[in-house]
């Protein structure tokens, strides 16, 4: 270190003397100019990181300059004074010595208390203490804060709270999503597909395609829907849609008739609907987009179509790859992989089912 400073001097020295050779003029410029670059480097640089050798350097030249310009530097006679203040402490104050010979937490135990505060929120360090001597690890207090500290892990009042998606998970069984689909056919006259997702089933509803969605009608394909679920209708406590001026004071009243309460996503957030929006995109990519559509008569019966298999074979990462309507059969045995295939859609969809 006392090579680099005294490096650093003798290069500011030669670069001073440097100075003496130039003219009045040239000096005047450099300083407008280097002037202008600190003022732009100080509008994107709050706080520089100086080392101790850049501090030498600055604190030796520092009492040359008229105390005006010492109030616009980087450098200060505060800061001077702060950075003896931390010498003098490092100074004195004595080398922590760390403790050896004593007996460290096991891997599996550091990672049983981190597992136990990722899956209990509103548990503290003691709480989680409790937990492990009760199930037989001796352990202190202390060694679990500082596991739960050394890995990041605010207290348990900081943490508490579900986030959105425990939250979601833990309303989904109670929450239906709708939103309008639109599809323009081979006239290029555009329909409307109103639908409905259960975010916990993700199992598709559609209510119906028109040309020309009005309220009344937008109103009717809800209260038909109702009727269809039955005494399911009372499992929903959520309807969440979107803003769309289609959707009526007469379409929300129908739903609140039934206890539902309206969610309305915030303006131009399609993120907030997002188990609806999911489904639009996968009809489009596995459907819409892979084939023409004639008319109002040929998109419902495409549509049919896609939702039953949607509903009852198509799987789904949320449902651990089990199908809306159908769980996952037994594990089949290697040998037995003898396949049949269905057809859906002249072809577009292909079906798999194991042969008995």
């Amino acid at each position: 270190m006392a090579v680099r400073l005294l490096y650093l001097i003798f290069r500011q020295v030669m670069a001073w003397l440097g100075l003496l050779a130039r003219s009045a003029q040239s000096k005047n410029a450099e300083i407008l100019v280097l002037r202008h670059e600190i003022t732009v480097l100080r509008r994107q640089v709050h706080r520089p990181r100086l080392s101790w050798a850049d501090r030498a350097v600055f604190a030796a030249p520092t009492r040359l300059l008229s105390p005006v310009c010492r109030r616009h530097r980087i450098v200060t006679p505060a800061t001077i004074l702060r950075w003896h203040r931390d010498l003098v402490k490092r100074h004195w104050t004595q080398p922590r010595h760390h403790r050896s010979g004593g007996r460290r937490t096991p891997p599996q135990l550091r990672r049983l208390v981190l597992r136990l505060a990722a899956e209990n929120s509103t548990w503290g360090y003691r709480r989680i203490h409790g937990e492990l001597a009760r199930l037989g690890y001796q352990i202190e207090a202390s060694t679990v804060w500082s596991i739960l500290k050394r890995a990041g892990i605010d207290p348990a009042p900081r943490r508490d709270g579900a986030s959105w998606r425990q939250f979601l998970r833990v309303q989904a069984r109670c929450i239906l999503a709708t939103d309008f689909l639109c599809v323009d056919t081979l006239l290029l006259q555009r329909l409307y597909v109103l639908f409905v997702v259960e975010h916990a089933t993700r199992r598709v509803h559609l209510l119906g395609v028109t040309p020309n969605p009005t309220g009344a009608w937008v109103a009717q394909q809800a209260r038909n829907f109702l009727m269809d679920l039955g005494d399911r209708a009372a499992e929903f406590r959520l309807l969440v849609r979107d803003r769309d001026s289609k959707f009526t004071g007469v379409f929300d009243a129908v739903f609140a008739s039934e206890g539902m309460r309206i969610l309305r996503t915030p303006v131009r957030a399609p993120q907030a609907n997002a188990i609806a929006e999911r489904w639009i995109g996968t009809v489009r990519r596995e459907l819409l987009d892979r084939m023409l559509i004639i008319n109002r008569r040929h998109l419902t019966a495409v549509l049919n179509e896609y939702v039953a298999h949607f509903n009852d074979h198509r799987p789904h990462r949320a449902l651990g790859q089990a199908a809306p309507l159908r769980s996952l059969p037994p594990p089949a045995a290697p040998s037995q992989c003898h396949l049949r295939r269905r057809d859906r859609l002249g072809g577009l969809i292909h079906e798999y089912t194991q042969v008995a």
